[in-house]
């Protein structure tokens, strides 16, 4: 076989792996769902999942970044107000409230992978270290340091963890109107001004 073509087969192996795992998921949420599983219902072997996903946190993270690729693209190249052109204190709040919108659409899918933790950590993905990278160039912008931005990128983004966001509308049953006010005015708090 071609190496072209053995190329074409892991693509679709992989689209129809995602397809599987996505169907699963939105039928019995992220924590049943065994890699044996998310094979036979994509009609592959087993190898094949863990050849394209390594284990059922990398699948779990190819299914966040599939499902975050609109907001993303948006991010990279979209207008206002979440574009590159964008004031960088306004473009930190919007973004923040975007990926809350992801996170709460997506509770499960991010809970269950926050809590892969040690080598598979959330802090460690790509993902997340792309979003992160968003957030620290805007903080730099109007703090003036790597060290500070670097740190409020980080703690601007706990603020959206998917557990958080999960206890306080299903704990204290916060309407999720109120948590992206709230959101909102924590970002606007803590984000520095436009500098002059």
């Amino acid at each position: 076989m071609s190496e072209p073509r053995r190329r074409a087969d892991a693509v679709r192996n992989r689209e129809a792996v995602l397809d599987a795992a996505e169907a699963l998921f939105a039928r019995g949420g992220a924590d049943g769902v065994s890699m044996n599983a998310v094979a036979e219902a994509a009609g592959v072997g087993k190898g094949t999942v863990f050849r394209a996903f390594t284990d059922r946190t990398g699948l779990l993270q190819a299914l966040a970044e599939r499902r975050s690729a609109p907001l993303r693209q948006a991010v990279e190249s979209g207008p206002s107000p979440l574009g590159p052109g964008t004031p960088p204190r306004e473009r930190v709040v919007a973004v923040l409230d975007a990926l809350l919108g992801v996170k709460l659409d997506n509770q499960g899918l991010y809970q269950a992978l926050e809590e892969a933790g040690g080598a598979a950590s959330p802090y460690r993905s790509p993902s997340y270290g792309w979003w992160h990278d968003v957030l620290r160039d805007d903080l730099a912008r109007l703090t003036g340091t790597a060290g500070q931005a670097d740190f409020l990128a980080h703690a601007l983004l706990a603020a959206v963890r998917a557990d958080l966001v999960a206890h306080l509308t299903a704990e204290e049953r916060l309407p999720v109107a109120e948590l992206r006010r709230r959101l909102t005015a924590y970002a606007h708090a803590v984000v520095p001004p436009e500098r002059e």
